[in-house]
Protein backbone atom coordinates (compact mmCIF):
# COMPACT_ATOMS: atom_id res chain seq x y z
CA UNK A 1 0.00 0.00 0.00
CA UNK A 2 1.08 3.53 -0.66
CA UNK A 3 2.30 4.98 2.64
CA UNK A 4 3.54 8.31 1.38
CA UNK A 5 3.12 11.21 3.81
CA UNK A 6 2.82 13.80 1.07
CA UNK A 7 -0.20 16.08 0.73
CA UNK A 8 -1.89 13.59 -1.60
CA UNK A 9 -5.63 13.39 -0.96
CA UNK A 10 -6.71 10.37 1.07
CA UNK A 11 -10.03 9.02 2.32
CA UNK A 12 -10.98 6.61 5.07
CA UNK A 13 -11.58 3.09 3.81
CA UNK A 14 -15.16 2.81 5.09
CA UNK A 15 -16.08 6.10 3.42
CA UNK A 16 -14.40 5.06 0.16
CA UNK A 17 -16.50 1.89 0.10
CA UNK A 18 -19.75 3.64 1.01
CA UNK A 19 -19.14 6.47 -1.47
CA UNK A 20 -18.70 3.86 -4.20
CA UNK A 21 -22.29 2.75 -3.66
CA UNK A 22 -21.34 -0.75 -2.50
CA UNK A 23 -22.95 -0.43 0.93
CA UNK A 24 -23.47 1.98 3.83
CA UNK A 25 -20.50 3.10 5.91
CA UNK A 26 -21.74 1.03 8.84
CA UNK A 27 -21.88 -2.08 6.68
CA UNK A 28 -18.42 -1.23 5.32
CA UNK A 29 -17.06 -1.29 8.88
CA UNK A 30 -18.50 -4.78 9.32
CA UNK A 31 -16.87 -5.95 6.07
CA UNK A 32 -13.50 -4.55 7.16
CA UNK A 33 -13.83 -6.13 10.60
CA UNK A 34 -14.62 -9.48 8.97
CA UNK A 35 -11.40 -9.39 6.90
CA UNK A 36 -13.40 -9.28 3.66
CA UNK A 37 -11.71 -6.10 2.41
CA UNK A 38 -8.23 -5.70 0.96
CA UNK A 39 -6.14 -2.76 -0.21
CA UNK A 40 -3.55 -3.70 -2.79
CA UNK A 41 -3.92 -7.32 -1.68
CA UNK A 42 -3.36 -6.58 2.02
CA UNK A 43 -6.02 -6.91 4.76
CA UNK A 44 -6.35 -3.48 6.44
CA UNK A 45 -7.61 -2.25 9.80
CA UNK A 46 -10.58 -0.04 10.59
CA UNK A 47 -9.56 3.57 10.07
CA UNK A 48 -7.12 2.79 7.27
CA UNK A 49 -6.82 5.49 4.61
CA UNK A 50 -7.14 4.90 0.87
CA UNK A 51 -4.77 6.85 -1.36
CA UNK A 52 -5.08 7.62 -5.08
CA UNK A 53 -4.00 4.57 -7.05
CA UNK A 54 -4.84 2.08 -4.28
CA UNK A 55 -6.82 -0.98 -5.35
CA UNK A 56 -9.70 -1.75 -2.98
CA UNK A 57 -11.56 -5.05 -3.16
CA UNK A 58 -14.43 -6.61 -1.19
CA UNK A 59 -14.51 -10.41 -1.40
CA UNK A 60 -12.25 -10.04 -4.42
CA UNK A 61 -14.59 -7.59 -6.19
CA UNK A 62 -12.92 -4.36 -7.30
CA UNK A 63 -14.49 -1.24 -5.75
CA UNK A 64 -14.39 1.82 -7.99
CA UNK A 65 -14.13 5.34 -6.62
CA UNK A 66 -17.30 7.42 -6.59
CA UNK A 67 -17.92 10.05 -9.24
CA UNK A 68 -17.26 13.43 -7.61
CA UNK A 69 -20.62 14.83 -8.68
CA UNK A 70 -22.42 11.62 -7.60
CA UNK A 71 -24.12 11.44 -10.98
CA UNK A 72 -23.87 7.66 -10.72
CA UNK A 73 -25.83 7.48 -7.45
CA UNK A 74 -29.39 6.15 -7.08
CA UNK A 75 -32.00 7.68 -4.74
CA UNK A 76 -35.40 5.99 -4.43
CA UNK A 77 -38.67 6.46 -2.56
CA UNK A 78 -40.47 3.16 -1.90
CA UNK A 79 -43.87 2.32 -0.44
CA UNK A 80 -42.89 -0.69 1.65
CA UNK A 81 -45.66 -3.23 2.12
CA UNK A 82 -46.37 -5.09 5.35
CA UNK A 83 -44.25 -8.26 5.47
CA UNK A 84 -41.15 -6.85 3.75
CA UNK A 85 -38.00 -6.78 5.89
CA UNK A 86 -35.62 -3.81 5.64
CA UNK A 87 -32.45 -5.79 5.18
CA UNK A 88 -29.91 -6.26 2.42
CA UNK A 89 -29.39 -9.90 3.42
CA UNK A 90 -30.65 -11.71 0.33
CA UNK A 91 -31.04 -15.05 2.11
CA UNK A 92 -33.83 -13.57 4.26
CA UNK A 93 -37.21 -14.22 2.65
CA UNK A 94 -39.09 -11.02 1.81
CA UNK A 95 -36.00 -8.77 1.97
CA UNK A 96 -36.43 -5.26 0.63
CA UNK A 97 -33.77 -5.62 -2.07
CA UNK A 98 -35.48 -8.54 -3.80
CA UNK A 99 -38.85 -6.83 -3.36
CA UNK A 100 -37.70 -3.80 -5.35
CA UNK A 101 -35.55 -5.66 -7.87
CA UNK A 102 -33.45 -2.64 -8.84
CA UNK A 103 -30.56 -3.15 -11.24
CA UNK A 104 -28.15 -1.14 -9.06
CA UNK A 105 -26.78 -2.18 -5.67
CA UNK A 106 -28.89 -0.21 -3.17
CA UNK A 107 -29.64 -0.27 0.54
CA UNK A 108 -32.33 1.27 2.77
CA UNK A 109 -31.84 4.48 4.73
CA UNK A 110 -33.12 3.52 8.16
CA UNK A 111 -35.83 0.94 8.52
CA UNK A 112 -39.52 0.20 8.91
CA UNK A 113 -40.58 -2.78 10.98
CA UNK A 114 -41.81 -5.82 9.08
CA UNK A 115 -45.43 -5.34 10.30
CA UNK A 116 -45.37 -1.67 9.21
CA UNK A 117 -45.82 -0.08 5.80
CA UNK A 118 -45.06 3.25 4.20
CA UNK A 119 -42.31 5.49 2.90
CA UNK A 120 -38.66 4.52 3.03
CA UNK A 121 -35.67 5.77 1.07
CA UNK A 122 -33.11 3.54 -0.61
CA UNK A 123 -29.86 4.64 -2.17
CA UNK A 124 -26.48 3.65 -3.52
CA UNK A 125 -24.92 6.69 -1.82
CA UNK A 126 -23.50 5.55 1.49
CA UNK A 127 -22.36 9.06 2.38
CA UNK A 128 -25.89 10.43 2.71
CA UNK A 129 -27.14 7.66 5.02
CA UNK A 130 -25.48 8.96 8.20
CA UNK A 131 -26.51 12.52 7.42
CA UNK A 132 -30.22 11.70 7.12
CA UNK A 133 -30.28 9.34 10.10
CA UNK A 134 -28.28 11.59 12.43
CA UNK A 135 -30.66 12.18 15.33
CA UNK A 136 -29.34 15.67 16.08
CA UNK A 137 -30.61 16.87 12.71
CA UNK A 138 -34.20 16.36 13.93
CA UNK A 139 -35.62 15.39 10.54
CA UNK A 140 -39.38 14.89 10.68
CA UNK A 141 -40.93 11.49 10.06
CA UNK A 142 -44.73 11.37 10.02
CA UNK A 143 -46.82 8.27 10.75
CA UNK A 144 -50.51 7.39 10.67
CA UNK A 145 -51.29 4.91 13.44
CA UNK A 146 -54.36 2.79 14.14
CA UNK A 147 -54.82 1.29 17.62
CA UNK A 148 -57.06 -1.37 19.15
CA UNK A 149 -59.27 0.80 21.35
CA UNK A 150 -60.71 4.33 21.41
CA UNK A 151 -58.27 7.18 21.82
CA UNK A 152 -58.48 9.64 24.70
CA UNK A 153 -57.16 13.15 25.26
CA UNK A 154 -55.00 11.72 28.02
CA UNK A 155 -53.38 9.27 25.58
CA UNK A 156 -52.73 12.00 22.99
CA UNK A 157 -51.15 14.27 25.61
CA UNK A 158 -48.99 11.50 27.08
CA UNK A 159 -47.70 10.42 23.66
CA UNK A 160 -46.77 13.98 22.81
CA UNK A 161 -45.13 14.76 26.15
CA UNK A 162 -42.79 11.75 26.17
CA UNK A 163 -43.01 8.11 27.22
CA UNK A 164 -40.44 6.01 29.14
CA UNK A 165 -39.18 3.21 26.87
CA UNK A 166 -35.80 1.55 26.31
CA UNK A 167 -34.27 3.19 29.39
CA UNK A 168 -34.99 6.71 28.14
CA UNK A 169 -37.84 9.20 27.76
CA UNK A 170 -38.98 9.81 24.21
CA UNK A 171 -38.60 13.35 22.94
CA UNK A 172 -41.69 15.58 22.90
CA UNK A 173 -43.50 15.24 19.58
CA UNK A 174 -46.63 16.30 17.72
CA UNK A 175 -49.61 13.95 18.10
CA UNK A 176 -52.98 14.67 16.45
CA UNK A 177 -56.17 12.61 16.79
CA UNK A 178 -57.56 11.75 13.36
CA UNK A 179 -60.53 9.61 14.33
CA UNK A 180 -61.74 7.35 17.13
CA UNK A 181 -58.94 4.80 16.61
CA UNK A 182 -56.45 6.69 14.43
CA UNK A 183 -53.82 9.32 15.25
CA UNK A 184 -51.03 11.07 13.40
CA UNK A 185 -47.59 11.42 15.00
CA UNK A 186 -44.49 13.33 13.89
CA UNK A 187 -41.19 12.04 15.29
CA UNK A 188 -37.60 13.21 15.10
CA UNK A 189 -36.34 10.05 16.80
CA UNK A 190 -35.92 6.53 15.46
CA UNK A 191 -35.82 4.26 18.49
CA UNK A 192 -36.40 0.57 17.95
CA UNK A 193 -40.15 -0.06 17.48
CA UNK A 194 -40.68 3.34 19.09
CA UNK A 195 -44.35 4.01 18.34
CA UNK A 196 -45.42 0.46 19.18
CA UNK A 197 -43.51 0.57 22.48
CA UNK A 198 -44.97 3.99 23.34
CA UNK A 199 -48.49 2.74 22.73
CA UNK A 200 -47.90 -0.46 24.69
CA UNK A 201 -46.69 1.54 27.68
CA UNK A 202 -49.99 3.44 27.66
CA UNK A 203 -52.05 0.27 27.34
CA UNK A 204 -52.74 0.35 23.60
CA UNK A 205 -51.81 -2.04 20.81
CA UNK A 206 -50.96 -0.83 17.31
CA UNK A 207 -53.02 -2.62 14.66
CA UNK A 208 -51.73 -0.62 11.67
CA UNK A 209 -48.77 1.70 11.21
CA UNK A 210 -47.96 3.65 8.05
CA UNK A 211 -45.13 6.16 7.52
CA UNK A 212 -46.55 8.91 5.32
CA UNK A 213 -43.68 11.39 5.17
CA UNK A 214 -39.91 11.71 5.64
CA UNK A 215 -38.70 15.31 5.81
CA UNK A 216 -40.47 17.03 2.88
CA UNK A 217 -41.04 13.83 0.87
CA UNK A 218 -44.56 12.39 1.03
CA UNK A 219 -45.89 8.93 0.30
CA UNK A 220 -48.79 10.33 -1.73
CA UNK A 221 -48.97 8.90 -5.26
CA UNK A 222 -47.06 5.70 -4.49
CA UNK A 223 -49.16 2.56 -4.31
CA UNK A 224 -48.14 -0.25 -1.97
CA UNK A 225 -45.07 -1.97 -3.43
CA UNK A 226 -44.27 0.84 -5.88
CA UNK A 227 -41.05 2.86 -5.97
CA UNK A 228 -39.82 5.90 -7.86
CA UNK A 229 -36.67 7.95 -8.25
CA UNK A 230 -36.47 11.02 -6.05
CA UNK A 231 -36.71 14.15 -8.18
CA UNK A 232 -33.87 16.70 -8.50
CA UNK A 233 -35.95 19.19 -6.46
CA UNK A 234 -36.48 16.60 -3.70
CA UNK A 235 -32.77 15.80 -3.64
CA UNK A 236 -31.94 19.51 -3.44
CA UNK A 237 -34.23 19.81 -0.43
CA UNK A 238 -32.67 16.77 1.24
CA UNK A 239 -29.12 17.93 0.56
CA UNK A 240 -29.96 21.38 1.93
CA UNK A 241 -31.47 19.85 5.06
CA UNK A 242 -28.39 17.71 5.77
CA UNK A 243 -25.77 20.23 4.61
CA UNK A 244 -24.47 20.87 8.14
CA UNK A 245 -24.51 17.22 9.19
CA UNK A 246 -21.19 15.65 10.15
CA UNK A 247 -20.27 12.88 7.76
CA UNK A 248 -18.72 10.79 10.52
CA UNK A 249 -21.80 10.65 12.73
CA UNK A 250 -23.04 7.21 13.64
CA UNK A 251 -26.54 6.49 12.32
CA UNK A 252 -29.39 5.39 14.52
CA UNK A 253 -29.53 1.58 14.73
CA UNK A 254 -30.65 -0.09 11.51
CA UNK A 255 -31.06 -3.43 13.23
CA UNK A 256 -32.14 -4.47 16.70
CA UNK A 257 -31.23 -2.11 19.50
CA UNK A 258 -29.33 -4.91 21.25
CA UNK A 259 -26.72 -5.05 18.51
CA UNK A 260 -23.23 -4.44 19.88
CA UNK A 261 -21.11 -1.62 18.54
CA UNK A 262 -17.91 -2.45 16.77
CA UNK A 263 -14.82 -2.19 18.97
CA UNK A 264 -12.50 0.73 18.32
CA UNK A 265 -9.48 -0.15 16.25
CA UNK A 266 -6.17 1.51 15.59
CA UNK A 267 -6.35 4.23 12.93
CA UNK A 268 -2.79 3.56 11.83
CA UNK A 269 -2.36 2.21 8.37
CA UNK A 270 -1.09 -1.35 8.34
CA UNK A 271 -1.73 -5.07 8.35
CA UNK A 272 -3.61 -6.91 11.06
CA UNK A 273 -1.53 -9.02 13.38
CA UNK A 274 -1.18 -12.74 12.70
CA UNK A 275 -3.13 -13.43 15.88
CA UNK A 276 -6.00 -11.29 14.60
CA UNK A 277 -5.96 -12.98 11.22
CA UNK A 278 -6.09 -16.43 12.81
CA UNK A 279 -9.17 -15.72 14.96
CA UNK A 280 -12.04 -18.19 14.65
Amino acid sequence: MNTSNSAVSSIRLNKFISDSGFCSRREADKLIESDRVSINGVVPELGTKVLPGDEVRVDGQLIKASAKNKSDRVYLAYHKPVGITCTTERHIKGNIIDAIGHSERIFPIGRLDKPSEGLIFLTSDGDIVNKILRAENAHDKEYIVTVDRPLTERFIHAMGAGVPILDTITKPCTVIMQSKFVFRIILTQGLNRQIRRMCEYLGYKVTKLKRSRIMSIRLAGLKVGQWRDLTPDEMNEINSAVADSKKTALPEPLEKSTEKRLPKRSSSRGVKSRASLNKG
